[in-house]
């Protein structure tokens, strides 16, 4: 059976003034599936979210979003999308149970308001004014109402800044019980760990282009890293795409345990770097 896509991105372009800040991008999300969008500040990966959300114009590309075109989508498809935003609207003066209610009054079918509230880590803080909220609660407050609607498709732009680490693994926790209800998500971080936690399949922006796209577990597919000790102290490191092997070697030539072993597969980070670097972009 074919998987159905939510998000269908074909040669995307964005050009301000005389440059280009997306020159091409394609982008597959399908339902059910959370996607992380990877890259260096400036990439493109906020304005690729912003075209999608219908927020921001592109030049050239095609672009469908649950099926429509989001230049042109009409208000009932933004009842189907959830958005948190990078910088969201201060409520001021509103509590946090006045702010989620006001904000399911927007959807058809919203979430109990309470239970978001609750999902989000802000139980104690129901009846505190926003503007008395730390950056850390706010930015819970931002998610909630981001999924308040109980969208199909949810953006989630740097969603844990200002998180602490508890913080942020509860959020995880959140992220994967939406999915398991049949979200989709879109995510964009900052946070290698985030990604290769919560995504599925994992995009590369480098310079508004897609520098690379697969699973988190094929992007770090690469060489390990061994190393010991030599009987005459010196410190050996080798790169291999053989690790037990050489291990093995290793443990035959020393009788048994081999002196200070370590090995150290590759990781999404080492990937991550090593596309910026042939982009010749720091991170």
């Amino acid at each position: 059976m074919a998987t159905r896509a939510a998000v269908e991105v074909s040669g995307l372009t964005k050009r301000y003034g005389k440059g280009w800040a997306l020159s091409g991008v394609d982008l597959r999300v399908d339902v059910g599936e959370c996607v992380a969008l990877l890259g260096p500040n400036g990439a493109g990966k906020t304005t690729t979210v912003e075209i999608l959300e219908g927020y921001r114009p592109r030049t050239s590309g095609q672009v469908l979003v649950l099926g429509e075109d989001p230049a042109r989508a009409a208000e009932s498809w933004r009842a189907r999308i959830g958005i948190v935003l990078q910088d969201a609207t201060d409520q001021g003066l509103l509590t946090v149970g006045e702010v989620v209610r006001h904000f399911a009054g927007y959807y058809p079918a919203p979430r109990r308001p309470d239970e978001v509230i609750d999902a989000v880590g802000l139980t104690e803080k129901r009846r505190a004014r926003v503007v008395s909220l730390s950056g850390g609660q706010r930015r819970r407050l931002d998610v909630a109402l981001g999924i308040v609607g109980r969208p199909e498709l949810l953006f989630l732009d740097e969603p844990t800044t200002g998180f602490d680490p508890e913080a942020r693994r509860l959020f995880w926790d959140l992220i994967a019980r939406l999915r398991r209800d049949g979200t989709t998500i879109l995510l964009t971080t900052h946070y290698l760990d985030e990604a290769e936690r919560l995504a599925d399949r994992v995009t590369v922006i480098v310079s508004g282009t897609v520098a690379a796209t697969g699973t988190p577990a094929s992007l770090r597919a690469g060489p390990a890293v061994v190393s010991w000790r030599e009987p005459d102290g010196t410190r050996r490191v080798e790169e291999t795409t053989a690790p037990t092997q050489l291990v093995t070697s290793l443990a035959t030539r020393f009788g048994g345990e081999v002196p200070e072993l370590g090995v150290q597969p590759r990781t999404l980070e080492d990937a991550y770097l090593r596309l910026l670097t042939a982009a010749g972009t720091a991170a």
